[in-house]
């Protein structure tokens, strides 16, 4: 019983973080899991810890939107709208973050195969440095619980997969 009141909070803060950045999905979380377990620009949506690797930490994949870029664990990573380009900073803030971790990096230098727009960094509010490509911070998305998921593909119709070139992934298959 116990552990269902657990799974029950869990999932109710997930929908107001959901709520806090553009809006409620209406699902619930697929997992809380994967989001405690991972570390910098290197694994899956994180609470993102301070190690990164220093072999390449994203990459491009092939999915049902077309190519995306991908951590070095294969975990889809996304672009916010609300995001200013160039601006070093992150719309995405507070509650957001549950939902939209940032990946992160202890790289002076992200490092990448296959993608094209130009990697950078900005300062997160804790201190880490958050990656960006093309100028706009990248993020993962909690409920992708696996390498190859895409759930976060156009929530609310703010959050979009990234594209090798830098490009938002706006429809299926095609960069915008």
């Amino acid at each position: 019983m116990k552990r269902n009141v657990g799974a029950g909070l869990a999932a109710l803060a997930l929908s107001a973080a959901l709520a806090a950045c553009g809006g409620s999905t209406g699902t619930a979380p697929a997992t809380t899991g994967p989001a405690a377990t991972s570390s910098a620009a290197t694994a899956g949506p994180p609470a993102a810890s301070a190690s990164a690797s220093a072999a390449v930490e994203l990459k491009t994949a092939s999915s049902t939107a077309g190519a995306i870029v991908v951590d070095a664990k294969g975990m889809s990573v996304y672009f916010f709208t609300k995001d200013v380009k160039d601006s070093g900073t992150s719309a995405c803030t507070d509650a957001c973050l549950a939902a939209w971790p940032p990946v992160t990096t202890t790289s002076e230098r992200p490092s990448a195969d296959g993608v094209s727009g130009a990697l950078g960094t900005i300062a997160t509010p804790d201190g880490k440095k958050q990656v960006t490509l093309a100028g706009l911070p990248l993020y993962y998305f909690a409920k992708d619980a696996k390498p190859g998921d895409i759930l976060g593909q156009g929530v609310n119709n703010v959050w979009y997969l990234a594209s090798p070139s830098g490009a938002m992934v706006k429809a299926s298959g095609a960069a915008y």
